[in-house]
Order: C-alpha cells, then structure tokens, then sequence
C-alpha cells in the first residue's frame, strides 16, 4: 500500500511587521510641530503623516491624513483643541487624541478629557516618555499617569455633595455588577491593563474584556471617560 507522502512546504514566510501609527501634530507653535517630528519621525513604528496649526485645520488634514493618533494642542486661534477634539471625536472613525498642555490648564485637559481625547502630555514631557504615550493611546491603553495624571485628575474633579455630575455618576455605576465595577474603581486610580489583572486576579484578555464592557454600557468613549465617571461619583 502507497505510503502517503508529506505535503510540500515552501519556505516559511517573515511575519509582516506591523503598520507604523500614524499621527497628526496640531500646535500653533512651528518650533513645537518641528520638535515633535523629529522625536517621532526617528521613531521606526511611528509615522508623522501631517501637521496643522489649528484645530480648524486639524478637522481637514484628519481627513487628509487619516492619522491613528492626533497630538493636539489646546491654546490655538481660530478653533482651539478643546473644540476640535470634540469634532475629531464626533466623526464616524474618529483618531485617538492625545492633548499637549502645561499644569496652568488643568481645567481646560478636563474638558478635553470628557470630549474624548485617551489623555495628556505636558509639553516638558521627555521624548521617550512622549513615544510610550502615543504607542498606549494607539493601542487603546488609554491609562492615567499613575502620577502626574492622576494628580491632576484627582485636583480638578474634587467634588463636594454639592456637585452636580455626582449624582448622575453614581446611578450610571450603580448599575454595574460587582466585577464591572471594580474594575472601573482600578480605572479611576489610574491602574493599566496588567495592574488591574495582578490586583483582581484575572488575565490581561479578560481585564480588556471588562474594559470594553464597560465602554458600551455606560457609553463612553475610552477608559479615560470611565476613569473620569468614577471621580465623578466619589468612588477614589
């Protein structure tokens, strides 16, 4: 009886390597854009695919461009980050942003936090620190800075029982189960993807899982929001 003979393999092919992210710098300042190109564009899995010096002009290069990641600045004339955000972020395929600012616009990052932008940068951030950010935000690990960030979050939406979005936080997270929720009270305090699986003893799949979950019940937009809800409501 004929022995069957092993089917022919050719040679293995290379894996494909991944697409570089594209990103859109928007800053009224040249000097700024020319920084900021240059600590990305050396970087092999980034690509600066265009610039612009407003917020009225970041609407059309998106379309231009079709950037993964805008770094957008928030004091711009004509149409400033906080608007434009809000308008990058309306579109069917919206990019993730990312906002440049200084520590004396807290109250305007929070703004742009709730629009929609994954997070922040200030501008004196080091470059390699800078790359990290918009390879997280690229890859939805929209995190709060387990320092500056959630200093600055924590200084900005300190509320009273007063407070007016407290309550409507409060019954939107009631709703959660027990798991949901903690894994949204780990948001708020600024945990990553593999803290929060370390901590509530699941697996990094299963926390992004949570994550996700928690985006379309709640009906927000990244982890940023549901960090942002859960100070809302008092909970950290």
């Amino acid at each position: 009886m004929p022995v069957a003979q092993p089917e022919a393999v050719g040679p293995e092919r290379p894996a494909q390597p991944a697409r570089p992210v594209r990103i859109l710098i928007v800053d009224d300042d040249a000097l700024v854009r020319a920084g900021l190109s240059m600590i990305l564009g050396g970087t092999p899995d980034l690509r600066v695919v265009g610039e612009a010096a407003d917020g009225s002009e970041a609407v059309g290069a998106v379309a231009a461009c079709r950037p993964d990641v805008v770094l957008m600045d928030i004091r711009m004339p004509r149409m400033d980050g906080l608007a434009a955000t809000e308008a990058l972020r309306a579109l069917p395929r919206p990019p993730e942003v990312l906002v440049l600012t200084t520590f004396d616009a807290d109250e305007y990052v929070l703004r742009a936090l709730r629009a929609g932008a994954g997070g922040f940068l200030l501008k004196d951030t080091p470059p390699a620190e800078i790359v990290r950010a918009v390879r997280r935000v690229a890859a939805g690990e929209a995190t709060l800075s387990p320092t500056v960030t959630r200093t600055l979050i924590e200084h900005v939406t300190t509320g009273t029982p007063a407070d007016p979005r407290r309550e409507p936080a409060a019954r939107l997270l009631a709703g959660l189960t027990e798991r949901e929720r903690a894994v949204a009270v780990a948001l708020g305090q600024g945990r990553t993807n593999a803290e929060i699986a370390a901590e509530l003893f699941m697996s990094v799949a299963t926390v992004k899982a949570y994550v996700s979950r928690l985006l379309t019940r709640l009906g927000l937009n990244n982890r940023v929001q549901v960090a942002l809800l859960v100070h809302d409501a008092g909970l950290v």
